[in-house]
């Protein structure tokens, strides 16, 4: 067991060596040197264990785990937020994001966080619309049930400035109560429960809110999901002239299973979808296979997709390749980021893309093209983010559909 690092976070929490509390690990013996320490750390919340009941404290903990528990000091007033040790894991706490509020167990037990998004999108090419302009608010619930089920509800509200409707400088909004679900686990298994938001295949094949249950299990850095559900009713998407197809579901009920993991610095990811009553495919039902490899070198991240689909009538086969550098963070001014992708993508390959170009304006043979763009923390928590997509038919016009998107999102 590494005396380092149990000695550090006793000295960091304030706990003595020689505090006594119940043995909850069964690697731990009680006559073991770092008992006490492990032991007080354990009924305070502040370390957890594996799932199969043991410390494995001869194992050299990641920088992400400490981050956890530096997280769960931080919410116990253990430490402060001067103290030096989140400073030095402050990237990772950044990354952890919810998880964070998930770790928390102050007297307050619902916390309220949000972002607000204005976005202006021109447009271009043989497939021009009226330039959008929107701002979306955003109100997060996290509320605690108990020790392992939390809540969560999110209302959203967007002002229409100029939209597809032609209400140009209008001003008109709605507010919708959109997401509430829980998250939990029983035993090893990591489940979600209500109305969520579901990005499937990196948004490539779907991104957008569901009504559904899902389950996923992790062993090592493998993992195994499954869902079940309905896709719900999308967002009101000024990219779109097919008013009355935003009032729908993109489809019917769906079930999808996810495998993936990590080796080294390489990802490896597979899905299989399964829905029915897919709108664009005039009520087919649509089975969706994808494979996709991701590889962190440095600053650099490289993805490649391979995506299938079997719906009739459908161009079936499609492919998306990404390069991205760096990346903004809202919690370091400066911080930046640039980014590229290619699509290649048939109409049995996609249901409601994560895109902010203009993709549902092609048909069943899909569509193909680029984008590029960066994003830039130009103060805290404040980022903004400028791309540009030039879309074509993959069918036998040449039409094409260009846009540029621009936005900033303020969280807080």
């Amino acid at each position: 067991m590494k005396k380092s690092l149990v000695f550090a976070m006793a000295m960091a929490l304030g706990v003595s060596a020689t505090a006594f509390a119940a043995n909850p690990f069964s690697d731990l013996p009680a006559g073991h040197w770092a008992y006490g320490a492990v032991a007080k750390l354990a009924a305070a919340g502040i370390v957890d264990g594996y799932p199969d009941g043991t410390f494995k404290g001869d194992r050299t903990m990641t920088r992400y785990e400490m981050a956890q528990i530096v997280a769960k000091a931080l919410a116990k007033g253990a430490i402060g937020a001067d103290d030096k040790l989140v400073s030095e894991f402050a990237d990772e706490l950044d990354n952890l994001g919810v998880r964070v509020a998930k770790l928390e167990k102050n007297a307050d037990m619902v916390k309220i966080t949000g972002n607000i998004r204005t976005s202006y999108d021109q447009s271009y090419g043989d497939l021009k619309s009226p330039s959008a302009a929107v701002t979306r608010s955003r109100l997060f619930f996290t509320g605690e049930v108990n020790d392992n089920w939390h809540y969560t509800g999110m209302i959203q509200n967007q002002q229409h400035w100029a939209n597809h409707d032609s209400k140009n400088d209008s001003g008109e909004g709605d507010t919708k109560f959109q997401r509430a679900y829980l998250t939990g686990n029983i035993g090893v298994v990591g489940l979600t429960a209500g109305r969520w938001n579901h990005t499937i295949a990196d948004g490539n094949l779907y991104d957008t809110r569901v009504d559904a249950v899902s389950a996923k299990v992790k062993s090592g850095k493998t993992y195994l999901g499954a869902t079940w559900g309905k896709m719900a009713n999308v967002d009101d998407m000024a990219l779109d002239d097919d008013t009355e197809n935003n009032k729908k579901s993109k489809a019917g009920e769906y079930t999808a299973a996810v495998l993936g993991g990590d080796i080294g610095n390489l990802n490896l990811e597979a899905n299989y979808v399964h829905a029915k009553d897919v709108v664009k495919l005039g009520n087919d039902s649509d089975n969706i296979w994808t494979a996709a490899a991701n590889y962190k070198a440095g600053d650099f991240l490289l993805g490649a997709m391979y995506l299938h689909g079997d719906a009739d009538e459908a161009d079936h086969d499609g492919w998306v390749g990404k390069i991205m550098y760096k990346g903004a963070k809202a919690s370091k001014p400066g911080s930046w980021g640039l980014f590229a992708k290619y699509y290649d993508q048939g109409g049995a390959t996609y249901i409601s893309h994560t895109m902010n170009g203009h993709y549902s304006k092609f048909g069943l043979d899909g569509f193909k093209g680029w984008n590029v763009g960066g994003n830039l923390t130009v103060a805290k928590n404040m980022v903004a983010m400028v791309e540009y997509y030039d879309l074509k038919d993959k069918g036998e016009t040449d039409n094409h559909s260009k846009n540029l998107w621009s936005q900033l999102v303020v969280t807080f």
